[in-house]
């Protein structure tokens, strides 16, 4: 296992003061660990877990040649040139029948959608354009062409074809492609257990009395809701005391029983709580200024339960104003706890669209605004930040669908100019 400093000099231009947010990301991905133990489940209780192995076709999907449509399957060289064709109908295929016989040259079949091809035929024309006159169908011209309206053996996956990859987080689509293979069960990881708890003599929980001073802990509740998106197992561990030894106990918990701790608040310079302290005492632990806006202070490193150096848990120190919980989750931790779920990952798409604000923005640092995406009325989006942008605002990310981020080396913007935005759809 690498030490942390080990990694650090693997990072570019490391500096723990000043750390672009890239190269935090880069650190983060080198540092985290996947989730090896496997679980077999039945595969409507699968959705949104994370592959284990590559699933290969035991069959052809498709089994056979079959009909796209309703209509008649006939063979494609006997298309007239010029004009209309008569056929004589031979029989109906019917679908999850075979159809027997051999059909005679100038005859044709009466097929339904999904049937399968009779030999030698390999053209459908739909019911709707053709004429019944008796035992014969006439086919206009050029309304197909051969091969048209069949579908193929194999022609959504071929025999011996990886239908899935091992890492890929199932969809409701993924789910119905096993189904099509004939799979009751599947092999997935095991969920990534992650513990969380805020730090801070002035929180309160919910439903607790509010003394002068207090306030009411908002973050847990965000946490919680975002690590849900996520499908990982949480422990809400609750408030801890500014308190040494409550804390320390708490982290030795949180250790022993998760892959992963996430803590709010506590990590910035000159705080009066010894939530600092008590992380580097209990494993490797890096503070860092991240050159970012809002979130700039963050700990990240292992820390090991009591007497059990052979499991650590890889801990993130987020700050603890609340919209910097949300911004740091989503620019850091959100992709490492996909990376250690095993799931193949990649980096949230970003939009560029115009900005209908201007804002003040130094080189240096990457800043997240919040903003609502809108449709104007030719169709093309745009974008427009919230208002008040304080990390302490909370409401600024309800009212938001939208993080507007303007990257490290970028400068003053506009109103008009193009921006990247990263919606919230399916995220928040």
């Amino acid at each position: 296992m690498q030490s942390l400093q080990d990694i650090a000099s693997c990072v570019a231009g490391y500096d723990p003061q000043s750390l672009p947010v890239a190269q935090a990301q880069e650190f983060i991905a080198r540092l985290v660990p996947k989730v090896t133990a496997r679980e077999q489940l039945p595969i409507r209780s699968a959705l949104g877990r994370v592959l284990a192995q590559d699933i290969v076709s035991t069959i052809n999907v498709p089994a056979h040649d079959n009909s796209a449509m309703d209509g008649y399957a006939l063979r494609g060289f006997e298309l007239a040139a010029e004009g209309p064709t008569r056929l004589k109908i031979a029989g109906t295929g019917f679908a999850g029948q075979n159809y027997e016989g051999e059909v005679p040259i100038g005859h044709c079949v009466r097929i339904m959608t999904g049937a399968v091809m009779p030999a030698g035929l390999d053209t459908v024309v739909p019911q709707e354009f053709t004429q019944v006159e008796g035992d014969e169908v006439l086919v206009p011209a050029d309304i197909v062409r051969p091969g048209d309206n069949r579908r193929l053996a194999g022609e959504d996956l071929a025999l011996g074809e990886v239908a899935l990859a091992a890492g890929r987080v199932l969809r409701p689509a993924d789910i119905g492609m096993l189904a099509s293979l004939g799979l009751p069960e599947v092999a997935v990881l095991r969920r990534l257990r992650v513990a969380f708890f805020s730090t801070g003599d002035e929180l309160r929980s919910v439903g607790e009395a509010l003394p002068a001073g207090c306030v009411y802990d908002s973050n847990r509740y965000t946490l919680w809701a975002m690590l849900q998106r996520l499908g990982v197992e949480v422990l809400d561990m609750g408030v801890v005391r500014d308190d040494p030894v409550a804390l320390a106990e708490a982290f030795r918990e949180a250790a022993a029983s998760a892959d992963a701790v996430i803590t709010s608040g506590g990590v910035s310079v000159g705080e009066a709580d010894h939530t600092k302290q008590v992380m580097a005492e209990m494993g490797e632990v890096l503070f860092w200024r991240i050159a970012m806006r809002p979130g700039r202070p963050m700990a990240i490193g292992r820390i090991a339960a009591a007497g059990d150096t052979a499991h650590q848990a890889i801990l993130f120190g987020l700050p603890g104003n609340p919209v910097a919980v949300m911004v740091t989750f989503y620019a850091f931790v959100r992709e490492a706890l996909l990376a250690m779920s095993g799931a193949i990952t990649s980096p949230l798409p970003l939009l560029r669209v115009p900005c209908l604000s201007a804002m003040r923005k130094k080189p240096g640092r990457t800043e997240y605004q919040r903003g609502i995406l809108s449709r104007r009325h030719d169709g093309h989006w745009q974008v427009a930040v919230t208002g008040t942008q304080g990390s302490g605002i909370l409401r600024s990310m309800s009212e938001a669908n939208c993080l507007v981020v303007l990257q490290h080396d970028q400068g003053h913007v506009m109103a008009g100019d193009l921006v990247e935005v990263l919606s919230f759809d399916g995220l928040v």
